[in-house]
């Protein structure tokens, strides 16, 4: 599959707190989608979760469906009581034609939690990562005998967060589980997307582009923020998280660690609509997508 540029509804209307963007219909997060250049979706809480209404609600704006997030709880149920609790969400992927299973482990993450602070996010140690990788790759096995590939998603309040936390996670895992490399994440974790592209990837088949605002990290990280206020910015300030282009992340070089990537790229930076209009973000971050995947080699 050549790359193909989507997008995440979370600019559009916050998962994780449901006001946010809450007004705002399915109808125009997907007409302003296509405005932008989008041509696929990821699911979010306003998508019909049975495939004859999912089709039908994504097939007049032109776009496919790329997947959508599923949270496990390995960490205190076996492998196969979340291969049986995953099954709905894995048959909607199969009826919809989409062949990445995001994934991330929430027993016990923070990030939905606007009181925690992020120095209290989660940490596995020593004996536990081999447990959970083990649990993980037998997930992975289970859905990829079905043609869905499970991808990983790091992410800041969970117990896969930093540079060390990736790189124990994908040295527990076997070579069916890939990685879902966000770079967003990434930078605010402490790692740098580049590197973690060229080291991991033979295991990263799907990306997540949003980029950091460097100032609003750095006051963030100083008075120890929760995940929610972060990405909401204080006042009247915006968060930490932006569009492609509008932050530090350096897109041409995480692209050009990924020589021969073909699948999906997609926007997916959370912020507050009302302070960041999702549209006119949407389109600047395409627009540095496309200029950057060019530059790279890979447009």
């Amino acid at each position: 599959m050549p790359i193909r540029i989507g997008a995440n509804p979370i600019g559009w209307s916050n998962d994780d707190l449901l006001e946010i963007g809450g007004d705002t219909p399915l109808e125009t997060c997907l007409a302003e989608a296509r405005e932008a250049g989008f041509v696929g979706m990821e699911l979010g809480n306003k998508f019909p979760r049975e495939p004859a209404a999912l089709k039908a609600a994504l097939a007049p704006y032109g776009m496919a469906c790329i997947g959508g997030w599923y949270s496990c709880e390995l960490l205190t149920r076996s492998a196969e009581d979340e291969i049986r609790a995953l099954r709905k969400h894995l048959d909607l992927l199969k009826a919809v034609g989409s062949n990445v299973f995001i994934i991330a482990e929430t027993s016990n993450a923070i990030h939905g939690d606007r009181s925690m602070p992020l120095s209290r996010r989660p940490h596995l140690a020593g004996p536990a990562w081999a447990e959970f990788g083990r649990r993980m790759t037998q997930v992975a096995d289970a859905t990829l005998a079905e043609g869905v590939r499970v991808v990983y998603h790091h992410h800041m309040g969970t117990v896969v967060q930093s540079e060390a936390d990736i790189d124990a996670f994908m040295a527990a895992t076997g070579p069916s589980v890939h990685l879902l490399l966000d770079t967003g994440h990434a930078t605010w974790g402490g790692a740098d997307p580049a590197a973690l592209a060229a080291r991991y990837r033979a295991r990263i088949s799907h990306v997540h582009c949003k980029d950091v605002r460097p100032a609003i990290k750095a006051k963030s990280d100083a008075g120890d923020w929760s995940f929610l206020d972060s990405i909401l910015g204080k006042g009247d300030e915006l968060g930490v998280y932006t569009v492609p282009g509008d932050g530090c992340v350096d897109y041409e070089a995480v692209f050009r660690a990924l020589p021969g990537y073909s699948g999906w790229v997609v926007v997916e930076a959370e912020q507050d609509p009302k302070k960041a209009p999702a549209l006119p973000y949407a389109k600047k971050g395409v627009a540095h997508l496309r200029k950057a995947l060019a530059a790279a080699g890979l447009a």
